[in-house]
């Protein structure tokens, strides 16, 4: 299959309807077999999915270095985004900062697209607000690499409602990519009705629950060593035995029809654009061409409204915020 394509934003670029993920190529989810994760890249390419998701902060700088030659080699096909704001230091591994400033941006952007390789980024986003900043002033800042030819379109991460309307009103947003999935429905109170009423399209990141949905671990402990999500609450303890059992009505219905849980829950976030009206392209994560092929499947299944009726209460009775800090997330905002 090939996929269907859509528009990101009002004047943004076209794309597949479902992009890659590529942080988990170099860090977070344990250890990566690089030769299989660049294989994926391409054929992830040969699929239609077209829009390639990294950020400076994966693998601090790896990840950006990682797909860099892939990108180069199509880059009239790849449509790349990447990301700044999250500040990381080199004598502190555990350190997460954020950085909305200016000069920060504009020094962000160019160590970007130095260790991408290319001239320009086709989409920016601001991966984590900083309140302390005034939003028009780092929207500004944004605007001005558009002006500069270093950047074709801006896009924002996990911001309210309110956030993109003014961002919007600096300039342009073509996407926001926020944690959208049946387990978290946060971004439907304020942010999804502002995107779609600016015509901006929405990028769910962790649309599989970072995994949890597929029913790949039901516990952080049986995760490896070092991997980040063995911090996440709602993976932890007793959170842990009440979500896994929430995740037997996306079993069911796989079973049922004959396919993955990883594709029903993607199947449900594809089909939010009908429910809200607006571009809604998520970005699954995968090392694994195995798992590509499944998870791009996904994007033509049609769920019943029977079994959207079924996973509709799940998000409701989850347990355990989505982060360890919740700060580095917009829900505080709200």
């Amino acid at each position: 299959m090939t996929l269907p394509t859509t528009v990101l934003g009002t004047n943004g670029p076209v794309v597949g309807i479902q992009g890659l993920g590529c942080m988990g190529m170099s860090e977070f989810y344990g250890p990566t077999d690089t030769a299989e994760a660049l294989a994926t890249l391409d054929a992830a390419l040969d699929l239609g999915v077209t829009l390639f998701d990294t950020a400076d902060i994966y693998g601090a700088g790896q990840n950006e270095e990682l797909i860099g030659p892939f990108v180069r080699a199509n880059r009239d096909k790849v449509v790349l985004a990447t990301k700044f704001a999250i500040e990381r230091r080199a004598d502190d591994p555990a350190y997460r900062g954020v950085r909305n400033d200016p000069a920060y941006i504009r020094a962000a952007v160019d160590a970007s697209l130095r260790r991408l390789g290319v001239d320009v980024i086709d989409l920016y986003y601001m991966h984590r607000r900083d309140p302390n900043v005034p939003l028009a002033e780092s929207v500004g800042a944004m605007a001005e690499l558009v002006q500069a030819g270093k950047v074709r379109h801006l896009g924002l991460s996990e911001v309210t409602g309110d956030e993109l309307r003014e961002a919007y009103g600096v300039h342009p947003i073509a996407a926001v990519q926020s944690e959208w999935s049946i387990f978290s429905r946060d971004v439907e109170r304020t942010a999804v009705p502002a995107a779609a009423e600016l015509g901006v399209a929405f990028v769910p990141y962790s649309p599989l629950g970072r995994g949890f949905l597929t029913g790949a671990f039901k516990a952080a402990e049986q995760l490896a060593e070092g991997d980040y999500r063995r911090s996440h609450p709602q993976f932890s303890g007793a959170n842990a035995d009440r979500n896994a059992a929430l995740v037997e009505p996306i079993q069911k219905i796989a079973a049922g029809r004959g396919v993955s849980a990883a594709q029903v829950a993607l199947a449900w976030v594809h089909q939010r654009a009908e429910v809200h009206g607006l571009t809604v392209v998520p970005i699954p994560g995968t090392r694994k061409r195995t798992r590509l092929a499944e998870n791009t499947a996904a994007a033509t299944l049609r769920l019943t409204s029977e079994e959207l009726a079924e996973l509709e209460p799940i998000a409701g009775r989850v347990t355990g915020d989505r982060y360890a800090d919740m700060t580095f997330t917009s829900a505080g905002r709200e």
